[in-house]
């Protein structure tokens, strides 16, 4: 027992060399100056290299002296290891079998069957869009052989004997808003997505969709240019003056609906077909206006005719302007549902004046009248001359005639007033309500004449 002792027992710190904080620098400098004199110039490292030797034989010797001794024992221990490690493997060898056998059945039974539904998936995902694509087009189609139809009845009905039929108009935009709602939506999801890609879609936008739409705006705004009462001869019926409201309502309601809806804010959006068309036929109302007007101030005895010409211009303006504030905005199906829920308590006329920033369009026909004559009588007074000075002679004369030329002008045409039809603010009078616009009117012409 002692003798055993003597064997395991060993002058090796073991512990020092199984320090985690051990470092074979420092272990080295140790040997080094417990060996030596630091002040020597030569070190003699002989000597702690051999102890470095003489410890690692002991090592060696100690390892063989412990594998001798416990050979049996080792030996036992790794057959055992290996007898399990057998016994393992060969039932792991089954449990593999087991399961490359189930995973076998599982792949005929499970995933080659579903590779195939996938495939089947697809196929009808597939058959679905395009079944969606083809519902879609021949629903373009459809719509575009009866748009077809509805400006053949507009353009026969021009060209033909028979009565115009204004009506189609409003037809004709219906049809171009429902087209405009399945070829707008080019969303994921949406009916209009991928139509684009369709060789049939994209000859019906070219071929038919984009020139009736040009054509029927292009009849809808000449009719707007072309609205006149009959007020200037007299010679209009109720049933003419009715004829021409209704058109001009159709005309109207057509450019409403077919204003562009895309590139505004539904909450801001504003019928821009529509007022460009109504401040086109107030500029050339103007335009002729105070052309006219400047020549007659010229030559005075062609005055009269020329104010009643103005007069039965803004009579047409008076009732274009009594037309569109009893016409109700239609439902447009391309805005949200509280815009056209707010349009059914307006007019097509409130655009119209927030457009021009005006109360009324007959102030604004003559306010805006004022503006330009009082340079156009500038322009007479600088010249000099007989026009001039026959001008001032009867400045009285041609302010009593302006006067009366304004209040005339304000008051609604005869059958439009018949037609029980509310006339705007202050038209029931006879000149209290146009004060102001008497004397902007009077003092651009009188006032410019000087003394």
């Amino acid at each position: 027992m002692a003798a055993n002792e003597e064997e395991d027992a060993s002058y090796i710190d073991y512990e020092a060399f199984l320090d985690p904080s051990f470092s074979p620098s420092h272990f080295a400098n140790t040997l080094v100056l417990a060996t030596n004199n630091p002040n020597d110039t030569p070190l003699d490292l002989s000597t702690p290299l051999s102890k470095v030797l003489f410890d690692a034989q002991e090592v060696d010797s100690h390892i063989d002296l412990l594998t001798t001794r416990s050979a049996i024992p080792l030996l036992t221990h790794t057959k055992d290891q290996t007898e399990a490690s057998g016994k393992i493997i060969s039932e792991i060898d089954n449990q593999v079998k087991s399961l490359n056998e189930s995973y076998k059945q599982l792949e005929k039974e499970v995933i080659q069957k579903h590779a195939e539904a996938d495939e089947v998936r697809q196929v009808a995902a597939r058959l679905w869009e395009t079944l969606k694509l083809g519902r879609s087009v021949g629903r373009c189609l459809q719509l575009g052989r009866q748009l077809e139809i509805q400006h053949a009845e507009i353009t026969t009905s021009s060209t033909g004997n028979r009565k115009e039929d204004h009506r189609a108009l409003v037809r004709c935009a219906h049809t171009l808003l429902s087209l405009r709602e399945i070829l707008d939506k080019k969303t994921v999801g949406e009916e209009g997505y991928k139509l684009d890609r369709v060789n049939a879609i994209k000859s019906l936008q070219d071929t038919i969709i984009a020139p009736i739409e040009k054509s029927v705006r292009n009849a809808s705004e000449q009719i707007i240019r072309e609205f006149n009462i009959g007020s200037a001869s007299g010679t209009a019926t109720f049933a003419q003056s009715e004829e021409a409201k209704a058109r001009t309502i159709s005309a109207a309601v057509t450019l409403y609906l077919i204003s562009p809806t895309l590139s505004a804010k539904p909450d801001k959006w504003t019928p821009q077909l529509l007022l460009q068309a109504l401040e086109v036929y107030l500029r050339n109302a103007l335009q002729s206006s105070i052309a006219s007007l400047a020549r007659s101030l010229a030559t005075l005895p062609s005055l009269d005719r020329t104010l009643a010409e103005v007069s039965a211009r803004c009579q047409n303006i008076i009732a274009l302007e009594i037309i569109l504030g009893t016409t109700k905005p239609p439902a447009h199906p391309l805005l949200p549902a509280h815009k056209n829920a707010s349009s059914e308590k307006s007019n097509l006329l409130q655009p119209l004046l927030a457009y021009l920033e005006t109360g009324s369009l007959a102030s604004y026909f003559w306010r805006t009248m004022a503006g330009s004559l009082a340079t156009r009588v500038q322009e007479i007074v600088n010249r000099g001359g007989v026009s001039a000075r026959t001008l001032k002679t009867n400045r009285n004369a041609v302010g009593d005639a302006i006067r009366e030329c304004v209040i005339q002008g304000s008051q609604p045409p005869s059958t439009i007033t018949t037609a029980k039809v509310k006339a705007p603010k202050g038209e029931a009078e006879k000149s209290n309500g146009w004060d102001r616009e008497v004397a902007v009117m009077v003092g651009s012409v009188v006032g410019n004449l000087g003394r």
